[in-house]
């Protein structure tokens, strides 16, 4: 009270302290219970549960004040020490109210303090899901400030990255070799370019910008085309036809440039949102047009079939964190930190909606982000944002690589769709593809010059025959400017929080994993059939990354295994942060497709594909992604009950196929989730057995490597929606399967399993089909057998003491018979003594086709009906 006066005496009244923010206020209180903190600055999930009383899990029950004092509710002693806090602030607002009428009366001049306006406090918590996924709150007129770190300069040789596996010496040259080029490059750009920072900011240069030119404003337009004899620029301001002014002038470096002023009045040469594209000469003598290789939106109007250009520059701008329409979106909120558990809701924002119809941005923003928060995932990484002009490419055939997909909407709706997720605190990757290019040159930059090889390979080195795409040269300089600068333009424009690299096996292999099959030999990744340039690009595009965005996160999708893929640049590695192991998806499959009855599930192949990742480098697991979702394949819930999910879904209906297929599907994303990886990763509907496929609207078409015609679907979005209606309906049984994902999220949420660093699989039996192993301080039992239920059986332990169940497979909410669950408050004594090699063990009751599992029960509480997805 005394400090709060004297500042308030002084002038300095932080009249922003009248509102304590509920998530810093929690946090305090969380820390003073707990007493301490955790691993990586956090408070420990095992002490924040038990010190809060926030036993898996919800909000705080009860915390137990000194033995000495009386009991005090948490809410009411948040309330005093509010209250207290407030009547500080209001007698120093008063005693600086008396001070100021004095001088006033006195004529003595003064300053007077500044009013500060108060931050906009938190809606009420009035449900668990506030309390688990807390908005982030800022005051109005707060904009977000990026927050840039700066490269270092590269030192060593590379070797560092072989502390982890000393059998890599072998091929040390090697590594030595694609570093050693790694920092020839980097020297070059420092020398050449002002260094990395400058040279991936290329789209401040290229494409459309606002400049001057000899004293007068306007509009500044730069392409690359070496191959091009003469360019124009066309479009609807100068109908398309253009005039002596709007010829391009061409610099030693293969660069066209361009300065269109603005007119007298101070109006800009080009409308907003008008057509634009380059008209050249090619080496041959033909004329085309093209798109603009750097342009930031491209759009197809309703009666072209082709794309155009479009000049996209807001006049205004709105308030932060308000999207207003064609103006320039100014984002609100600071990036979420980055997850020390990534849960990934992978997801499509032009197929997300329930109804047969492309989805936009902000309807996206409004209807499913909430959705994934409350599932519980804290990450959403999403797909088809760089422009395609093939819908049903699901946007890998990238056609302008600056744009963003104009089907779903403006680049400042996606602003305030990112912006949004924000606040809501979800990390938001992008899935980006640099891997290959679409081949089509009307829409995209193929061809851009008139030449073969201007951005790409000549020749079939740059053709991807399998993909009909083309293939990046990563040994071009303006080539890795303008990837680079891509890299760079996601993070700084739109605020993506980092990258989900696609296709990484075909861009570091000539062969591009095509017809390979990796065994693990080390002669497979470091050899002549390894692409160095692709792989130093990598290299430096994670460099970039990482070192201007500290923040951010790199997951590459590799199917070889390359050895130092996820060990940092720094050491001689890839540098991502994730591989994504997809090895999972494909076994699980294979075991659906190929087992025959469930009694030839192999638990120890289960377990061995699981867990087989090099040490040290992190990966994403999941049991199925978009690729397994596509029309041709199956999903999980699809191979496990097929025709079944149109007639025995209905809640009262009894289906022992369904039955059977609810209860592995629960299981597998369990198993999958604790020993997959160090992230895990759920496609967009899987979560709750989506049925059917996914299915772009297509028209007839033929396999360009085969000439096989494949039939079209009429252009129809049947197949290519969410149908969201099927999750929220009491009456159909996907609701379980939705429960119980959203339950074991937040399991993680509470205790942090997914990322754990202890685990140790204690009993694989294949008799049994009984699968034990520990995550972090839980203990998990799976039971695949199809009718052997275990009465006592004995499972070993880690820890001593009284273990509960925290999670089961088999409660009723979940569509299970309620055998083993949380409700029974049931308790699991350890007994000391050796077993599984095991320093400890329970006997538990393992009911058949369930997972269980179980923390120790200072963490549990059967009274708390607040856990997500449980309730």
């Amino acid at each position: 009270h005394d400090t709060v006066l004297r500042r308030a005496l002084a002038g300095r009244v932080d009249r922003s302290l009248r509102v304590i923010h509920p998530i810093a206020r929690a946090g305090y209180h969380r820390m003073r219970c707990a007493g301490k903190l955790g691993a990586r600055g956090v408070p420990a999930p095992s002490r924040l549960a038990k010190g809060c009383g926030a036993r898996f899990g919800g909000p705080a029950r009860r915390c137990r004040a000194k033995a000495e004092e009386p009991e005090i509710a948490p809410l009411d002693l948040l309330k005093k020490e509010n209250e207290l806090l407030r009547q500080a602030i209001d007698s120093a607002d008063g005693s600086v109210a008396e001070l100021e009428s004095e001088l006033d009366a006195a004529g003595v001049s003064f300053e007077k303090a500044e009013e500060v306006e108060a931050p906009v406090p938190a809606p009420p918590a009035d449900d668990a899901q506030a309390e688990w996924s807390p908005a982030q709150v800022q005051p109005d007129g707060h904009a977000m400030e990026e927050i840039y770190g700066t490269p270092s300069v590269p030192e060593g040789d590379g070797t560092e990255c072989l502390r982890f596996d000393p059998t890599l010496w072998s091929h040390a040259d090697h590594i030595k070799e694609r570093y050693g080029r790694y920092r020839s490059l980097r020297h070059a750009i420092d020398e050449n370019e002002g260094g990395l920072d400058a040279f991936s900011q290329g789209y401040k240069n290229f494409g459309f910008n606002r400049g001057e030119h000899e004293g007068k404003q306007g509009i500044w337009y730069r392409e690359w085309a070496p191959g091009a004899k003469a360019l124009a620029l066309v479009g609807d301001f100068n109908d398309w036809d253009p005039k002596p002014e709007h010829w391009a002038f061409k610099n030693p470096f293969g660069v066209w440039e361009l300065f269109l002023p603005d007119t007298e009045e101070g109006e800009s040469a080009i409308e907003h949102r008008s057509s634009v594209k380059c008209r050249l000469e090619s080496e041959s003598g033909e004329w085309c047009e093209r798109i603009p290789a750097w342009i930031k939106w491209a759009t197809q109007a309703w009666d072209e079939v082709q794309f155009n250009g479009c000049y996209y520059e807001p006049e205004g701008t709105s308030e932060p964190g308000v999207y207003e329409a064609d103006k320039k979106y100014q984002f609100k909120y600071n990036r979420p930190k980055k997850p020390s558990n990534l849960r990934i809701y992978e997801c499509h924002v032009g197929m997300s909606s329930e109804e047969p119809k492309v989805n936009s941005y902000l309807e996206f923003k409004d209807d499913m982000l909430p959705r994934i928060r409350d599932l519980g995932y804290n990450a959403i990484q999403i797909m088809a944002i760089q422009e395609h002009a093939y819908y049903g490419s699901f946007g890998y055939h990238v056609t302008n690589f600056f744009g963003v997909s104009s089907r779903c909407g403006t680049p400042d709706e996606l602003k305030a769709m990112i912006d949004e997720a924000h606040r809501l605190g979800l990390f938001v990757l992008i899935d980006v593809v640099h891997s290959h290019a679409s081949s089509n040159s009307n829409d995209g930059i193929n061809l851009f010059d008139g030449s073969d090889g201007q951005y790409f390979h000549s020749g079939a080195k740059g053709y991807h025959w399998m993909w009909d795409s083309r293939l990046f040269n990563y040994g071009n300089w303006e080539v890795l400017r303008f990837l680079l600068s891509n890299c760079r333009w996601w993070l700084d424009e739109y605020k993506f929080d980092g990258f989900r690299f696609d296709g990484v096996t075909s861009m570091m292999y000539h062969h591009h994993g095509l017809q390979m099959a990796f065994t693990g030999n080390y002669d497979e990744y470091f050899g002549m059939q390894t692409d160095l340039d692709s792989v130093v690009y990598l290299m430096l595009a994670n460099d970039m990354i990482h070192s201007i965005f500290p923040n951010a996160v790199t997951i590459g999708e590799d199917v070889s295994g390359m050895p130092t893929f996820c060990r940092p640049v720094a050491e001689g590695g890839v540098g991502f942060d994730y591989r994504l192991q997809m090895a999972i998806a494909d076994k699980w499959i294979d075991i659906m497709e190929t087992s025959g009855s469930d009694e030839n599930w192999p638990m120890g192949d289960i377990c061995h594909t699981l867990t087989n990742r090099r040490y040290g480098e992190a990966c994403i697991g999941y049991a199925e992604s978009h690729d397994q979702a596509l029309v041709g394949d199956k999903t999980i819930a699809f191979w496990l009950m097929d025709a079944e999910m149109y007639y025995g879904m209905e809640v009262d209906s009894q289906s022992d196929v369904v039955n059977r297929g609810i209860a592995l599907h629960k299981m597998i994303r369990t198993i999958t989730s604790a020993l997959g990886g160090e992230g895990y990763l759920n496609f967009m509907g899987n979560e709750f057995g989506h049925p059917e496929w996914i299915d772009f609207p297509r028209d007839d078409t033929y396999d360009t490597s085969t000439g096989e015609f494949i039939p079209g679907n009429g252009g129809s979005h049947d197949k290519c929606r969410r149908r969201w209606d099927l999750a929220d309906s009491d009456t159909l049984k996907y609701k379980f399967m939705n429960s119980y994902d959203r339950a074991l999220m937040h399991l993680d949420k509470a205790f942090g399993f997914v990322n754990a660093p202890h685990t140790y699989i204690s009993r694989k039996d294949e008799m049994d089909k009984l699968i034990v192993y520990e995550r972090g301080d839980l203990v998990f039992v799976l039971n695949f057998h199809p009718y052997n239920s275990y009465t006592d059986y004995r499972v070993g332990c880690l820890k001593q003491g009284v273990y509960k169940i925290a999670l089961s497979s088999d409660e009723g909410v979940f569509g299970g018979w309620s055998n083993a669950s949380k409700w029974t408050d049931a308790e699991f004594h350890t007994q000391d003594g050796d077993y599984d090699n095991r320093p400890c063990s329970m006997q538990i009751y393992a009911p058949s086709r369930t997972a269980v599992v179980y923390a120790p029960a200072e963490w549990c509480d059967s009274e708390n009906e607040t856990v997500p997805g449980l309730g």
